[in-house]
């Protein structure tokens, strides 16, 4: 079974379909899934000394699966997606996790301040989009949704999430980059903050249109019409 969930992994982060064992042993699947998604937590903040306790214990990042699951599924059921159903769309964000073992990786050991910074940016930038293009394959091939819906549905709920967490800022940093880091606050993750950042003030920048086409798409959706392109919901 471990070799079959493995080779499963593999042909998904690969973007290949993986085999149906994937859904006659789900419960084994979504077990090695939470158990990277824990293993990720931890890898990302063992060395952030301005992380919490449960972040250093990963259990945010288990939370943060499920809960995260709840918007996605959600978020998406009134588009009429097939196969669509809350534990898939949790197995599916589980399996995307190992990439973000990279996070573990303490660069800061083996480079200067400024390359370990640069070196955590594009661990950030590299993981996010994988993750974010393989949404955007599960959509199209498992849910079954057009290329403009793909579209809106992959980045909406992203959208939301950077736009929540910048609210909260759970990361410690967004409203202090906005005024400045102090030198003697800096980090190796500093670089990695300032994508958070940037992230940020385009979510809240493409949200609203983000939303329209959204609204447009289920409109379109319900009513049996063409599916939605995004540059025409934006007009």
């Amino acid at each position: 079974m471990i070799r079959r969930i493995l080779s499963d992994e593999f042909r998904l982060l690969t973007f290949r379909r993986p085999s149906s064992a994937m859904q006659t042993e789900s419960n084994a699947y979504l077990a090695f899934g939470l158990a990277f998604t824990w293993l990720a937590g931890i890898g990302r903040y063992w060395d952030n000394p301005k992380a919490h306790l449960w972040q250093h214990l990963g259990l945010g990042s288990v939370a943060y699966v499920f809960v995260l699951a709840v918007i996605v599924w959600a978020l998406l059921a009134p588009l009429r997606p097939k196969n669509w159903s809350y534990r898939n769309v949790l197995l599916f964000i589980t399996l995307t996790a190992p990439p973000a073992v990279l996070y573990a990786i303490p660069v800061e050991r083996f480079f200067a301040a400024d390359a370990a910074r640069t070196a955590n940016a594009w661990f950030l930038i590299v993981v996010a989009a994988w993750r974010v293009a393989l949404f955007f394959v599960f959509l199209r091939r498992v849910a079954g949704l057009s290329p403009g819906v793909v579209f809106v549905a992959s980045l909406l709920p992203l959208v939301i999430i950077i736009i929540a967490l910048s609210m909260l800022n759970l990361e410690h940093v967004v409203f202090s980059l906005m005024s400045g880091i102090r030198e003697e606050d800096r980090s190796p993750n500093d670089s990695a903050y300032g994508v958070v950042f940037l992230l940020s003030m385009l979510s809240f920048t493409a949200g609203p249109f983000l939303l329209i086409a959204y609204i447009v798409a289920i409109v379109r959706v319900r009513t049996g019409a063409q599916p939605v392109n995004p540059k025409d919901a934006s007009r």
